[in-house]
């Protein structure tokens, strides 16, 4: 199977954390390293919704991501995903034009158990470990 570029996107509060990976589980590297971060205003209008949207896709295109793995929601209870993400989530489902995937962080944590040491170039800040965390989920082996 090949090599395809995949991003994780981690939702928290108004902000996208975005991490790029392009290879196999076993080798691969960092694309667009300066881009981490897309936010949407707390309270957004259409137009603004529309804006995160546009910027999303424009990164997604520039890339070439052929797939976008998100962290799955909780829906109630401590931690459940708040109205920013609820948006968040809705608008990149409804208009991003590639595969989406999500995956639990239950996941993320028996991967990073399994597979911790292939994992080199993990960011060091939570929210960017995440996102990688979330795209290396999608890399084959």
């Amino acid at each position: 199977m090949a090599s395809q570029v995949v991003s994780g996107l981690f939702l928290k509060a108004n902000e996208v954390r975005v991490v790029t990976l392009s290879g196999y589980r076993g080798e691969h590297e960092l694309i667009a390293p300066k881009v981490s971060k897309f936010s949407l205003l707390k309270n957004p209008q259409q137009a603004d919704v529309q804006q995160f949207i546009a910027q999303l896709q424009a990164y997604i295109s520039e890339h070439n991501v052929a797939k976008v793995v998100l962290n799955r929601r909780a829906t109630s209870g401590q931690g459940a995903g708040g109205a920013g993400t609820f948006l968040m989530e809705g608008a990149i489902l409804a208009c991003i034009r590639v595969d989406i995937e999500f995956v639990h962080p239950a996941t993320l944590r028996a991967t990073d158990k399994r597979c911790g040491a292939l994992k080199p170039a993990k960011p060091t800040t939570v929210d960017l470990g995440k996102a990688y965390d979330l795209a290396f989920e999608a890399l084959v082996d």
